[in-house]
């Protein structure tokens, strides 16, 4: 190593370097951990697929005064006989109230089905004097596809993301970096889905716009990681693969909790006025994602980089036994 490289490597390397790589216990817990909630949430809560991934109905009133959703909902579903979501809402157009039902249907919604719950629910809130506003019939073989579609969509991102870090950090192990960036996506994924289901959300389009999101804001952080490494390489030309690792995340630790702060402080706006206003639907996306985003700024500093570190080391100790 030259001088110069000597000097610029002392000036680049932080006063204090925090050992990452020596956290990999704390990161097989929290997979496990994640893993353990998702499993218990799943058989205690239940996973529940919205109407436009199972099928089933909506139904639109407008109505005035005030009313109860819940026995909304127990009204229709005494006629239905399955589980219904009664929603209360405004208008674009007139600024209106309007209460939206959803529910389960194999049948779907015949005219005298109709009739039947307009009558019941107007009997019921007749002081409320509802009106049907709209009414839509969701087929499970649409919503089918557009779940697969979205899956596909995203094996397809992931693929390219493996391709792309493959070729832009071949130097220094561009295969095993990529897929050790997927492997950190999936965690962030299932931290998602396991507060969707744990806070009782339906599994919806917003869920698609949540993974969407952690996507891009997940491989965005890995990537700078790993981009840091690969300069650091250059830098550190004798340094171990791990003194990389941890030289180059605590140069980047700063960035990432202030990057995490601005995102996850926005969103965490976005709940506080979604429940003051009322409008629970934002709820399964805005939680989700915050706790999604958090997940993204572990796994781009923890998993991703300390997993590759571990892949590596044990395919080079693997190498060197057989010579």
């Amino acid at each position: 190593m030259s001088k110069n490289n000597t000097e610029k490597e002392i000036v680049d390397t932080p006063k204090k370097v925090y050992n990452f790589c020596s956290k990999k216990k704390l990161i097989l817990g929290v997979v496990v951990a994640v893993v353990v909630v998702f499993i218990l949430g799943s058989i205690i809560r239940g996973i529940h697929l919205a109407i436009e991934f199972k099928g089933g109905t909506l139904i639109t009133y407008t109505y005035q005064g005030e009313i109860d959703t819940n026995e909304v909902a127990a009204t229709v579903k005494d006629i239905v006989g399955s589980t219904v979501t009664a929603r209360t809402g405004e208008s674009l157009d007139s600024g209106g109230k309007q209460v939206t039902i959803s529910f389960t249907s194999d049948e779907g919604l015949t005219a005298d089905r109709q009739t039947q719950l307009t009558a019941a629910l107007r009997e019921k809130f007749a002081a409320n004097e509802l009106e049907i506003y709209d009414s839509n019939d969701v087929s499970p073989s649409s919503g089918r596809e557009f779940l697969l579609k979205c899956f596909i969509a995203v094996v397809f991102a992931a693929v390219i993301i493996i391709i792309y870090i493959a070729i832009r950090f071949k130097n220094i192990g561009g295969w095993l970096a990529g897929l050790c960036s997927i492997f950190a996506l999936c965690l962030d994924i299932l931290v998602a889905f396991t507060t969707t289901i744990v806070c009782g959300f339906s599994i919806d389009s917003n869920i698609v716009a949540v993974i969407l999101t952690i996507l891009g804001y997940s491989i965005n952080n890995t990537i700078v990681i790993y981009d840091r490494i690969r300069e650091n390489r250059k830098l550190m030309p004798k340094a171990s693969l791990n003194e990389l690792i941890n030289v180059s995340c605590t140069q980047s630790l700063t960035r990432s909790i202030r990057t995490s702060i601005t995102t996850i402080g926005t969103m965490l706006i976005v709940t506080i006025v979604v429940l003051v206003t009322g409008y629970d639907s934002l709820l399964s996306f805005s939680v989700p994602l915050m706790m999604g985003l958090i997940s993204g700024t572990f796994s781009s500093l923890f998993v991703a980089p300390v997993t590759w570190s571990w892949l590596k080391n044990r395919k080079a100790a693997k190498e060197k036994s057989k010579k």
